[in-house]
């Protein structure tokens, strides 16, 4: 299982490498695959993102290439994880109200979420089964499944 933190993830470094030109090469590929024309900000979020196992918030996102010396704005970073997410480059996790978790693992799967640390953790989709849903309305089918276990601290 894969643990994740945020805002501020252990697991992501504090500044993005500049991608090498063969992962550049790699990502600008990905980047036209998914309809997407690869500007410098959309390669230097797909170089944070594609290929990491990460949850990862915009805020943070921003940060890190802030860190790197390059110049985004928020608007920019939201924008452009939102294009990723159509493009199914990564998924959103709506975890604290409004606030999103972007996660790039897209595939189907679930999360416990420690909400006394702001920590994620995946939970593989085959060792957790969801039956017996309700009838689902006429004209309709299921898209999606996704369980997020909220988890806390038991009072000693």
């Amino acid at each position: 299982m894969q643990a994740h933190t945020f805002p501020h993830a252990a697991n992501s470094p504090a500044e993005p490498e500049l991608a090498e030109p063969s992962r550049r090469a790699c990502l600008r590929a990905i980047l036209r695959m998914s309809g997407m024309r690869p500007t410098r900000q959309r390669l230097d979020l797909a170089n944070c993102l594609v290929s990491r196992d990460r949850h990862v918030t915009a805020e943070q996102l921003h940060e890190e290439v802030g860190a790197a010396g390059q110049v985004m704005s928020l608007a920019t970073v939201y924008n452009t994880l939102r294009q990723f997410q159509s493009s199914g480059l990564v998924h959103e996790l709506a975890l604290e109200g409004m606030r999103s978790v972007f996660d790039t693992d897209t595939s189907r799967h679930h999360h416990f979420y420690l909400t006394d640390e702001s920590q994620i953790i995946d939970i593989p989709a085959h060792t957790l089964a969801v039956s017996d849903l309700p009838g689902i309305p006429e004209g309709y089918e299921i898209a999606r499944v996704e369980v997020v276990v909220r988890l806390r601290r038991k009072a000693v």
